[in-house]
Parts: C-alpha cells; structure tokens; sequence
C-alpha cells in the first residue's frame, strides 16, 4: 500500500521509522527515501515493541541473574542505549523552555538550544527516580509486562498532539529539518493497534485496572496539550518526546496505584 503522498510505501516508513526512533545500524540494511521520515509517526508505536521488549527481557531475564535494584539500571540503560535518549533530551529541553518562561519565541529559542539548563537537569534527575522507583516496586514480571505495554502505549497516545496542534516552528527551522504529517484514518487505527495490543496483552495477564492505566495517562497528555496551546501555540519534536516519557511514566504510576503487585 503507498502512502499518500504516492512517493513513498509503507515498508519505506517503517523503515524510516526505525532508523529515526533508534540508534540501532538499520540504515546499513535500507536507506528509504527522504520523504518517508514526515510520515515516521506512523509506526512510532511499533518502534516501542523494540524498545519496550528489550527493556521487558532485561527485567525479567536480568532478574535471574542479578539483583533487582541492578537490573532495573540495567533495563534503563538498555533502552538509553538503543533509542540514544532521544526522548529524554527532548523532555529536557521541554523542561528547560517551559520552565524558564518569556513568550512563545523565548521558550522555542531555548527548546532549540543544545545546552541543558537546570530545569532540564532537574527533571530528568526526578523522571528517573520516579521510573526506578515504579519498577523497584513490582516484581520482575509485572515489571517487564508493564514495560512492554507502557513503551508502545505512550508513543500512540502522544502522537495525538500531531492532530491536535499545529507544528510550532517553520520547517526549515525544524531541528531534523522535517514536519511530521498528519496521519491518515488508516495509519492512525494502525497505530491504535500497535499501541494497545501491548496494553491489553499486560492487562490481560495482570488484572490491572484498564480504566488507571488507560485513562491517566489520556489525562496526562490532555494537560500537556492545554499547556503547549497556550504558551507556543503548538508542539515541536522536543514536545512529543517530553509527552511520551510523561505519559509513560504515568502508565507504571497508574499501575503502582493499584497495590496489585504484592
């Protein structure tokens, strides 16, 4: 099936998407063409199956070998490793732009500056304490299920700000030079499906409550919606991945809530 543009097919994206979410070598395998990186959203959540998985089979196979405390560092650092922190670097600066306040061209100024600042430092510092402290207290199972579920789950839930905002910079101002499209209805039930196959496999095999760790973290990216509208009337690369890590971590809160995992 080709996308819409007629340039590109959707094994060009997935492609694209894997070479742009990870750091993984797949673009020794496959260049796709330039074009498939504004469609790389699509398959966001797919690219969590990789990264949730390898941190999922961290937790639960590191936890045979080593002690829990350090296979959790273990499982984090995995994923650092393979995604390179893009994430996080997108939620410090995130942090660091919206925290040091001034109006819209101030904050998009600093979200674009390289340096880290110390709302930056700060927030990262707290994100995973936080992170650590959700996995430390579930077992390795539900820890690894929650990790497999949470990852994808929180790529599909904040690729919403792509429909609901406006890209906040002009593209050539963009940081990798590139405005994501819109999805289409077919790649956004695509995308569904990538999302909460995970999420129902983790509730199915837990018996966690789906209404927490569905509908919090909708909470959560509703409040971050509402708080990039109003300050810069729009979102930036480094906005969705603040929003997926926040929303993520909202899941494994959502999940310790319960008290499920004692």
């Amino acid at each position: 099936m080709e996308e819409t543009s007629g340039k590109t097919r959707w094994y060009d994206t997935l492609w694209a998407a894997l070479i742009f979410f990870t750091r993984l070598p797949f673009w020794r395998v496959y260049q796709p063409p330039r074009a498939s990186y504004k469609a790389v959203v699509e398959f966001w959540p797919l690219t969590g199956w990789l990264t949730g998985g390898a941190m999922a089979a961290t937790l639960y196979f590191g936890s045979l070998v080593f002690p829990w405390t350090v296979t959790i560092i273990l499982a984090i650092a995995i994923r650092l490793l393979i995604t390179g922190a893009l994430h996080e670097d997108g939620l410090a600066d995130f942090l660091d732009g919206f925290g040091g306040g001034g109006d819209r061209a101030r904050i998009l100024a600093i979200m674009k500056d390289s340096h880290i600042g110390t709302y930056g430092v700060l927030g990262l510092i707290i994100y995973m304490l936080l992170l650590g402290a959700a996995l430390f207290s579930m077992p390795p199972t539900m820890a690894a299920l929650t990790a497999l579920a949470a990852d994808p789950f929180s790529k599909m839930v904040s690729s919403q700000l792509i429909n609901m905002l406006p890209y906040a910079r002009r593209e050539e101002e963009a940081k990798n030079k590139t405005i994501y499209r819109k999805p289409t209805l077919a790649a956004g039930l695509s995308m569904s499906v990538q999302g909460l196959l995970p999420m129902a496999l983790m509730i199915w095999q837990t018996g966690v409550e789906w209404t927490y760790v569905l509908v919090i973290p909708a909470i959560v990216l509703y409040f971050l919606y509402l708080l990039m509208h109003r300050r810069i009337q729009g979102y930036t690369g480094d906005c969705c991945g603040a929003a997926c890590l926040l929303v993520e971590l909202a899941v494994y809160l959502a999940v310790c809530s319960q008290g499920l995992m004692h």
